[in-house]
């Protein structure tokens, strides 16, 4: 798998879609609304009929979602057609169209609640990141702002999608790609044999999963981060620090500094926009936030037609 933080963003769409979950998301975007047909357009509307609708932004925000636009409107069939009026990572300013589709005036309707549930979702995720990573760079530019599992299910692809649009980065897209040997993972473990355990479990994973992305480690105090910095380097490439105050990052920071395994370190558990800059301050180099799309409003966004 390649580096889904070095792809642009085209790219990056195209291989989350690439196993075909962002296209069943949309199916069953479609299926949940349509379900057997518009029954009031199809009773209000003349078949024959055409007509176009800008969808606007009612709100200040970034744009997320219009690379999946043509993958809708193939999933929901017929012969509409879609314009992008600015692009994915754009910030858009209140009243800014967003996108204009034309075709049978049916079809518009039918299509509209799903269009608008997913650049509003999608857009909320991505102007939320934007300021998170604005508030990390206020304490540090070097400190990445990543996603994390904390995702709506079935949405995960197109909400990390989201992420990078507003300016953050893809941590695991899931079980598959990444190890991360959390607390739970470490019961029972005694004290003594953590960084035993670590290693062998990594040696374990890389032997199985030779493509793997990266061997995460959590930590919840400095002495457990002792234990993983002296392995031999290389052997976890990042530890996540979990729930630690400011002036323990400073000092895991400086223990790893200190050290010549010099994993990244990822502090987590607890972030608010109110205290990224603090943490990046600290000399982390990731910071990853569950809220970037557990705590996302959607983007107030609508479609105004023009029959």
């Amino acid at each position: 798998m390649p580096d889904l933080n070095a792809l642009p963003l085209d790219r990056l769409y195209g291989e989350l879609g690439a196993g075909g979950l962002i296209l069943r998301a949309l199916e069953l975007a479609r299926d949940e609304d349509l379900g057997h047909g518009d029954i009031t357009s199809g009773a209000c509307i003349d078949a024959a009929a055409r007509g176009q609708g800008v969808i606007v932004a009612r709100a200040r925000g970034v744009v997320a979602g219009l690379a999946a636009l043509p993958d809708l409107l193939r999933v929901f069939g017929g012969t509409l057609r879609a314009h992008p009026l600015t692009r994915d990572g754009a910030d858009g300013r209140a009243g800014a169209g967003v996108a204009r589709l034309s075709g049978p005036l049916h079809e518009l309707l039918a299509l509209e609640r799903t269009a608008l549930n997913l650049l509003g979702r999608l857009s909320g995720v991505a102007t939320l990141t934007r300021s998170y990573v604005t508030a990390a760079a206020q304490g540090s530019p070097k400190a990445g702002v990543y996603d994390t599992r904390k995702t709506t299910p079935g949405l995960r692809a197109l909400e990390k999608y989201a992420v990078r649009c507003g300016g953050g980065r893809s941590h695991r897209l899931g079980l598959f790609d990444a190890v991360l040997i959390k607390d739970n993972h470490l019961a029972g473990v005694p004290a003594g044999r953590l960084g035993a355990f670590i290693r062998d479990a990594a040696r374990r994973a890389r032997a199985a999963s030779p493509g793997l992305l990266f061997v995460e480690a959590e930590v919840d105090t400095l002495e457990q981060l002792g234990q993983v910095l002296a392995l031999e380097p290389g052997t976890v490439n990042i530890v996540l620090l979990d729930n630690m105050t400011v002036d323990e990052l400073r000092r895991a920071v400086a223990l790893r500094d200190a050290s010549p395994a010099r994993p990244e370190l990822e502090a987590s558990g607890g972030v608010r926009l109110e205290t990224i800059a603090a943490i990046a301050a600290t000399g982390v180099d990731r910071i990853s936030a569950g809220a970037l799309t557990h705590s996302a409003a959607s983007l107030d966004v609508a479609l105004e037609v023009e029959a």
